[in-house]
């Protein structure tokens, strides 16, 4: 048996869909909790993060006042 150190992730369903959607194009995912809890690989947390942050600057709209 070997031991992969994990880090839990705590989310809303939308953000899990799009963190599970990531981890098909580069696995990272260790278990899959509930709803709203994912342990991922702890190495792979801050690439997670940022590419999460990433996705979810596409889907944010601004109104600017000219």
């Amino acid at each position: 048996m070997r031991a992969i150190k994990g880090v839990l992730l705590t989310c809303d369903s939308a953000v899990k869909q799009i963190l599970l959607t990531m981890n098909e194009k580069d696995p990272f995912v260790i278990e899959d909790l509930d709803d709203y809890h994912l342990v991922i690989k702890a190495d792979e947390e801050y690439r997670v993060r940022r590419e999460l942050e990433a996705e979810l600057e596409k889907n944010t709209y601004s109104l600017e006042a000219n």
